[in-house]
């Protein structure tokens, strides 16, 4: 595969998904059930999409540099 450079955008749903995850993980929620409550009706994304997002955030390509977090609002209901 080539080397695909991802914007800030895709970096920012990263990791809005996994604080989302981590956040009703603690409750014993299942994946599916996560995905269905949290994710899906404020990114629309299908539950394969969650699982590759899950998985992207170990990729040290798609963390974003400090400087640029500071310029995104990581909010979510």
């Amino acid at each position: 595969m080539a080397n695909v450079r991802r914007g800030l955008s895709y970096q920012k749903r990263v990791a809005d998904i996994n604080r989302i995850y981590d956040a009703h993980v603690k409750d014993g929620l299942p994946n599916r059930e996560i995905w269905r409550r949290y994710v899906y009706p404020l990114y629309g994304i299908s539950e394969r999409t969650f699982y590759n997002l899950l998985k992207a955030i170990s990729n040290p390509k798609n963390e974003m540099p400090e400087d640029t977090q500071l310029l995104i609002q990581f909010e979510w209901p």
